[in-house]
């Protein structure tokens, strides 16, 4: 199992470049089991997660090519079985995804129970729910969810709350069910926004695109001969390496991203003394050689301060000026890197859903434990300005969301390595 090694000391100072998002990567590559036609998708991160969906996606007898720019093209005409197993399902939570498209257009899914970061419950009723609404025989028995049905059929669908993978997933199913289906209180997400517009690509008919009321015409089929699309940035990538530069007082410039859909990290970043400059596709970040300045906020769904983005801002809170308070609202068992960052001196104190962090003089490096993939994040994050050195453990984590991080960091100038086992 890989470690990272990490000297603070470095104020980070450079450019970019932003991978794919892997958050709208893996339901469209989900989404592409809906299309007759092969499908090429661009702009794909190098990740684990990634790999696994592909490895999913080819257990069930689907063709993939990849090709040195990492554009994957999906055929799904070969599909030869309907069945996530639990072996692949129970490393990434987000296979889950492979339910609505299966069962729209096969009839068919037999989809174990998922895994992923121990971060909180995240269960799967809304989505059995939904489909069962829209005419799907379902049955969870072993650990799996054995789904049937001969066509769904449109309907109005009322999510008891806001969920992404859920809106993903009946949002894919609703295409080629029969008649109109209403999804509200729908995930706003910038990546549910990126499947419904793939969808739409590939010929689907969906309005309200972009809110929280999405209305689906369902068609017989989907699939556009020789269509290529490239998912949007990953905006959890971007705020992570801004938190960076922050944290260590340094600059820097991040390309290929949209500073449209990070507007509540950027007014965070701004309130900690960032000058924050952007383009239609590039942000810079300039903190004078400065040391960042307390900020308190809240976690709740898009276009809110996004819940991925909690552990970087607390890691950031450790040496800032003042104190911060930070609201966890989305998952109940979010702050696993609060203990790992008191070992490296931080000041934080929970309160139920709550982290009261008053920023210290200095931390020291000391060996932590990854427990989530964010979480890791933020022991990188702290550890760029830790005395000493930081070894960072189970970074199998950290390889799920970010593309070749250590690389990336090494660009800016921090000093970092990863040692094998």
């Amino acid at each position: 199992m890989d470690k990272l090694i990490i000297t603070g000391g470095t104020r980070l100072s450079g450019e970019l470049r932003i991978s794919g998002a892997k958050n709208a990567a893996l339901p469209i590559l989900a989404a592409t089991l809906l299309s007759t036609t092969p499908v090429s998708v661009g702009n794909i991160p190098h990740l684990h997660d990634i790999t696994t969906t592909m490895e999913l996606l080819g257990r069930m007898g689907v063709s993939l090519l990849v090709d040195e720019k990492m554009n994957i093209e999906v055929d799904s005409s070969t599909i030869n079985s309907y069945e996530a197993p639990y072996e692949l399902v129970r490393t990434m939570r987000a296979s889950i995804l492979v339910l609505g498209p299966l069962l729209a257009r096969f009839g068919e899914a037999h989809v174990s129970l998922p895994g992923g970061c121990a971060i909180g419950t995240r269960p799967v009723d809304i989505h059995l729910n939904g489909l069962i609404k829209m005419g799907a025989d379902i049955t969870v028995e072993g650990g799996f969810i054995h789904a049937k049905v001969d066509r769904l059929k449109g309907c109005r669908l009322v999510l008891e709350q806001i969920t992404v993978t859920g809106t993903e997933n009946l949002l894919m199913a609703a295409t080629l069910a029969s008649g109109t289906t209403i999804i509200e209180n729908a995930a706003k997400e910038p990546e549910v926004t990126d499947l419904a517009h793939f969808l739409n690509a590939m010929g689907a008919k969906i309005t309200g695109i972009g809110t929280d009321v999405l209305v689906i015409e369902g068609v017989e089929n989907l699939g556009v001969p020789d269509l290529h699309y490239d998912i949007l940035p990953d905006r959890i990538e971007t705020g992570t390496y801004l938190c960076a530069a922050a944290i260590t007082g340094g600059k820097v410039k991040l390309k290929n991203t949209r500073p449209d859909i990070l507007d509540a990290v950027l007014e965070k970043l701004v309130e900690a003394g960032a000058e924050i400059t952007t383009g239609d596709d590039w942000i810079a970040l300039d903190m004078h050689g400065k040391k960042p300045k307390a900020v308190s906020l809240r976690t709740a769904p898009y276009p809110a301060f996004p819940t991925d983005m909690q552990a970087q801002f607390i890691a950031m809170n450790c040496v800032a000026d003042g104190v911060g308070i930070i609201t966890e609202t989305i998952f109940e068992n979010r702050f696993m890197h609060v203990q790992e960052l008191q070992r490296m001196g931080a000041n934080i104190k929970l309160e139920s859903n709550t982290a009261i962090c008053t920023g210290m003089e200095k931390i020291t490096g000391a060996p932590v434990m990854a427990t989530d993939l964010r979480a890791s994040a933020s022991l990188v994050i702290a550890a760029l300005v830790a005395e000493g050195s930081t070894l960072v453990d189970r970074i199998y984590h950290i390889d799920r969301g970010y593309d070749h991080i250590e690389e990336k960091l090494s660009q800016l100038g921090a000093t970092i390595r990863r040692v094998p086992q």
